[in-house]
Parts: structure tokens; C-alpha cells; sequence
């Protein structure tokens, strides 16, 4: 099998005309070109007048099927629904592929939706967080809320238009009503819309959603933690009782604030107490 070349290519969010000269280069030149839709890529590669082979390796066949598809198009083109492959896509399972393999990966520069809703925030960005997608629901959902709601730096979310209400509601009672944000969508297209302010604001103002693909931006904490207010003996005693790993204990304690010498002790202390059989 010869060693596969995979090229990520950033295809436009929007407007049509962010696709770069080199992109559509490298989309002529590939011997295939894999996508999450393919009729959705499809149009894309009608538009700039390109015909290749398209195959479909989305979330849930590129395991299965990336293996056939690179033996067969060593030199392939891999694009997302829009934006950068790679960013909360199939892209990154892609990418670990492909090197497993011995093959090689170039990933070009292009379009994007979280640059510029951070650009357009308002807010101090020289540090920020992608988080992506939260989690739905769930303890996992509440922790990451936690996480965000200590950081010092911003934070970026993706969400989706029927769950915007919800996740800004979760934000505000995690961060504080009175926490900056903005909310950004529709980005390069017709009725791109940024709006900026409180999170209480926000909620209020989303409360029945919103359409278009969003990226919600969350300043970052500006006031001091008070750890002493943190019951770390308890917490990590709780969250054993739960058949936490100790790894798992030590990485939210220091989350909590704890610095990570004490959690690493008090995470091997309460696990090995777990451990000990009853006398």
C-alpha cells in the first residue's frame, strides 16, 4: 500500500467566495475527495467546477472505511461540512488514521467559524478555550460548565439553534448572570448577527433560540477564587463514593482550585481508602 497523503481543506462557512485559490488547487489535484455529506460536498465541488470521486467518511463509517478508501485514493482530499476539518468533526479521527498508517497530513489554512466570533466579541481574547460542543446533559455536562466558569481566560461554544436558550441559561447559573458574552451566527452569510452582553441578557434575549450555526464566546473570570470556601476532603471523598478514578479526582480537584501536589495526595488517599476491605 503506498503511504497515504491526506490534505485537510477548509471549505467556506457561508459565502461561497472564502475558498482559497489553494484549496481548489489541491481539490483538483487529489485523486478523490472524502467528505462528511456528500451531497452537501457535492454541490460545493459542482460550483467550482470540479469533478473527483467523492467519498463519504463521516462520524460514523471513517473507522470502518478509512482504511479502504486511502488504499485505494492514497493522495485525498478531505473536506467537513464547512469550515476546518478537524474542528468538532470526523477530520481529527482522520488525522490519527492516516498516521497510523505511516502516511503523511497538511491541513490548510482557511475558513473557520471560532477566529471570528472571538475577533468579534468584544472581549479579551488573548487567551481563550475552545470547548467546542458541551456535553448534553448530564454530571459530564455540569463539570465542564464548572471548568469554564473558573477560567481566567474566554471560552468558546459551539451550540447548536435549538439548544442555544438552554446552554445560555447554564452558562449564566454556572458563570453568574453578570458574566460577558456574546452570541455570533450566521457568520460570512446574509443575516450574520453578533450580539454582546450579559449572559442574564442573552439568555433573556435567546430565550426562544435562534437559526443559523452559533458560536457562543464567554469571558473569562476576573474575580478572585476563594478556595478556602472549598471543602476539598469532602469533594474528593464524594466523588469516590461515585467509582471515580483517582487520575479522574486529582484533574477536577485541581479544576476545583487545589493545587495539584495536594490533589495528587488527597486523590490517592481517598481512593486506597475505598480499596481497604471492610473489618
Amino acid at each position: 500500500m503506498t503511504a497515504p497523503h491526506v490534505t485537510l481543506v477548509p471549505t467556506p462557512i457561508g459565502n461561497l467566495s472564502d475558498i482559497t485559490l489553494r484549496a481548489i488547487e489541491v481539490l483538483k489535484g487529489a485523486d478523490a475527495v472524502a467528505c462528511e455529506d456528500t451531497r452537501h460536498s457535492g454541490a460545493l465541488l459542482h460550483h467550482l467546477g470540479i469533478k473527483k470521486p467523492l467519498v463519504r467518511l463521516d462520524a460514523h463509517t471513517i473507522r470502518d472505511r478509512a482504511g479502504g478508501v486511502l488504499e485505494k485514493y492514497p493522495r485525498l482530499a478531505y473536506v467537513s461540512d464547512a469550515g476546518t476539518p478537524g474542528i468538532s468533526d470526523p477530520g481529527a479521527e482522520l488525522v490519527e488514521i492516516v498516521l497510523d498508517l505511516g502516511g503523511t497530513v497538511e491541513a490548510l489554512p482557511g475558513p473557520t467559524a471560532f477566529v471570528p466570533a472571538l475577533v468579534l466579541s468584544g472581549l479579551k481574547i488573548a487567551r481563550f478555550t475552545f470547548e467546542g460542543f458541551l456535553p448534553r446533559s448530564g454530571r459530564e455536562r455540569r463539570e465542564r460548565l464548572a471548568a469554564l466558569a473558573r477560567r481566567e481566560e474566554a471560552s468558546v461554544v459551539y451550540e447548536s439553534p435549538h439548544r442555544l436558550a438552554e446552554t445560555l441559561a447554564d452558562l449564566a447559573e454556572a458563570c453568574g448572570g453578570a458574566r460577558r458574552a456574546s452570541v455570533t451566527r450566521e457568520l460570512s452569510k446574509l443575516h450574520e448577527e453578533t450580539r454582546r452582553g450579559s449572559l442574564s441578557e442573552l439568555s433573556a434575549l435567546f430565550e426562544q433560540g435562534a437559526r443559523g450555526e452559533i458560536v457562543v464566546v464567554v469571558e473569562g473570570r476576573s474575580e478572585p477564587l476563594h478556595e478556602e470556601a472549598v471543602d476539598f476532603e469532602a469533594m474528593a471523598r464524594l466523588l469516590a463514593d461515585e467509582g471515580r478514578s483517582a487520575r479522574e479526582i486529582r484533574a477536577l480537584l485541581t479544576q476545583a482550585g487545589l493545587r495539584k501536589n495536594d490533589a495528587y495526595a488527597l486523590s490517592l488517599r481517598v481512593t486506597e481508602l475505598r480499596e481497604q476491605p471492610e473489618e
